[in-house]
């Protein structure tokens, strides 16, 4: 426990230190394939926000789903790909196959659903190739193109905003 705490900080200073390079070149195109970043440590309900997505226009068979954990143990019985602090290294490498393969993606969305930083979640979503990165607003504003202020408590609202802008931007 101790040493995943001194690795967050590692990590959560290696990471903002290459958010100082980051380029924000946003594209105008249409979005058809969504990335999903969840922190399973705060939020549960995965599936309603799957639902709420696929609801407002969002196909399943689009939505790739990556979901972070403080600890996998070898019992759970995990529905979403998921990785931990186990999976990344002190100088913030990622070692987890389905997470690089997430990373490589080209994602017209991003929807980075966590409000609490983490070195890990934001190593990923710093990493990913998408064209379009949307997250909350109490993370650090380098790393997405746009912040919904709520908490991830509320999915509703967060996804009748994340929506109502995708139209405004005529991204949907």
């Amino acid at each position: 426990m101790f040493l995943n705490n001194i690795k967050e900080f590692w990590v959560k200073k290696i990471v903002k230190k290459k958010l100082l390079n980051v380029n924000h070149l946003a594209t105008n195109s249409v979005i058809t394939k969504v990335g999903l970043i969840i922190d399973e440590t705060y939020f549960f309900d995965k599936k309603e926000l799957l639902n709420q997505l696929i609801n407002n226009g969002l196909f399943l068979d689009n939505i790739s789903v990556i979901v972070f954990r403080n600890v996998i143990k070898k019992n759970d019985n995990l529905e979403f790909p998921s990785f931990s602090y186990h999976d990344i290294s002190w100088s913030g490498l990622i070692n987890n196959k389905e997470v690089i393969d997430f990373i490589e993606t080209e994602f017209d969305l991003l929807i980075s659903y966590y409000d609490i930083e983490k070195a890990g979640l934001m190593q990923v979503t710093n990493l990913s190739k998408a064209r379009f990165k949307v997250g909350f607003s109490t993370i650090d504003k380098r790393i997405n193109h746009f912040m919904i202020d709520t908490n991830a408590e509320n999915h509703e609202i967060f996804v009748t905003e994340l929506i109502k802008y995708l139209k405004i931007l005529n991204k949907i």
